[in-house]
């Protein structure tokens, strides 16, 4: 296995299942997404939808729409888990509810706990094939080069925020210099500061007859970073998918670029409350 093997394998957009806690619904999603032509599925133990994504698999496949090897799943470990005595345990569970024989990618979700003692117990599955690719989110440069230096197996990826507002350009060169894929959660930012009103966003968009959706998640594209939209609606899941038939050129990337505040839009993962609040989480 190379280190760029997973690049060749991921597609280049993927949908996310956050905040879709309903089983029947994320079921239902996960159906109209690979309807619309997505490949690549991404959920957690902590969004607590993994059965109904695994229904939702098991239907389009069942239905003749996508063979299992065409998929591309990921899961994450939550932080509960991430420690000696429950990291394999919890690796099963997760492959039960997906009603999966393997995942492609298995991360762990925060830099918090036993990492070193999951990772090892990731290793061990991806040996005996339960996990094709391991990697990370939300660690930073320091906590994803310890994790390097110290174990046999090279996190693949780290999934991270990246939106035009906090564009994380010194880590994701330092991913990229690496060799690591970088994913993007939360591209959109969830809306916050306005972005679908932003005028320089619209104004790019107006220029390709595209939305600024389209617009943030072609951007993503250009920087070889993977982004993870979500949707319930299947008008808006095919909307997001639709951005491979343009290119931004570099004026607007450079006006995107201006974009950036660097100040997370969400919450700093080194602030020690912050760590105390997802450490008193049980999923």
């Amino acid at each position: 296995m190379t280190e760029n093997q997973i690049q060749s394998e991921m597609p280049k957009l993927g949908f996310g299942v956050f905040q879709v806690p309903n089983q029947a619904d994320a079921k239902q999603a996960v159906i109209n997404a690979v309807k619309t032509g997505y490949r690549l599925i991404d959920t957690a133990a902590s969004y607590q939808n993994e059965i109904g994504v695994g229904e939702g698999i098991q239907s389009v496949i069942d239905a003749g729409l996508v063979t299992r090897d065409e998929l591309f799943i990921t899961t994450k470990l939550w932080v509960s888990d991430v420690t000696a005595d429950r990291a394999a345990d919890a690796i099963d569970k997760s492959l039960s509810k997906l009603k999966l024989d393997y995942l492609d990618l298995l991360l762990i979700h925060q830099p918090y706990n036993d990492i070193f003692a999951a990772w090892r117990a990731m290793e061990a599955a991806q040996k005996d094939g339960k996990v094709k690719h391991i990697g990370v989110s939300n660690f930073d440069n320091a906590q994803i080069t310890n994790l390097m230096e110290f174990n046999e197996v090279k996190p693949a990826v780290n999934q991270i925020e990246v939106n035009p507002f906090f564009q994380n350009n010194q880590q994701v060169a330092f991913l990229q210099a690496e060799g690591i894929q970088v994913e993007a959660w939360a591209p959109f930012a969830e809306g916050r500061n306005h972005l679908f009103e932003n005028p320089v966003l619209k104004a790019i968009g107006d220029a390709h007859n595209k939305s600024i959706g389209q617009v943030v998640l072609r951007w993503l594209v250009q920087r070889n970073i993977i982004p993870l939209a979500k949707s319930v609606r299947p008008s808006r899941m095919a909307e997001n998918i639709d951005v491979l038939d343009f290119e931004l050129n570099s004026d607007e990337m450079n006006q995107i670029s201006k974009l950036d505040t660097n100040v997370s839009q969400f919450f700093d993962h080194a602030n020690p409350e912050q760590i105390r609040r997802i450490a008193s989480f049980k999923r």
